[in-house]
């Protein structure tokens, strides 16, 4: 009999120890960190896609977990009331971890952290950069100022003639 309640006690461990609660992984969030305020969009094509349905532009941000540089930036960017406001009300907003297929989103080649604005009617923006010659397009949390100027030229569409 005691051999008996010791099996069953075995075979109930045993059982217990395969059904261990398994930790669920939360999703990480769009924002990345970037503000969790804005409506982020999760690819290049469906950020291309509603920024012509609402005809405002579109801000990509390319950056890495890993990039020390990139951690800056976030961590200001997503401080920085002005910007979160604007980049909540006037853009279709992106950030990428990895290059889109288009290469007119590295006009002066790829590197991190870069932000580039594309306009409605699917132009991008290569006229709105940084103060940085060498890499154009980046900005360090120094910056805000001058981001959220381009931030402000780039809700204005450009007019091309057919």
């Amino acid at each position: 009999m005691l051999r008996w309640v010791l099996f069953v006690l075995f075979l109930g461990l045993c059982s217990s120890a395969g059904q261990q609660k398994k930790k669920v992984a939360k999703p990480q969030s769009l924002a990345r960190g970037w503000g969790n305020g804005i409506n982020w969009v999760k690819t290049y094509a469906e950020g291309l896609s509603k920024m012509v349905e609402t005809q405002k532009p579109l801000m990509v941000i390319h950056h890495q977990d890993d990039c020390p540089y990139c951690q800056a930036l976030k961590k200001v960017f997503a401080t920085e009331r002005s910007i979160q406001k604007m980049a909540k009300e006037d853009f279709i907003m992106l950030n990428l971890l990895e290059e889109t297929s288009d290469k007119n989103m590295a006009p002066d080649g790829y590197y991190v952290p870069r932000i580039l604005f594309v306009d409605p009617s699917r132009t991008v923006r290569t006229d709105i950069k940084g103060k940085y010659n060498n890499f154009r397009y980046t900005y360090e949390p120094s910056d805000m100022s001058i981001l959220l100027q381009n931030m402000k030229t780039a809700k204005v569409p450009i007019h091309t003639d057919l």
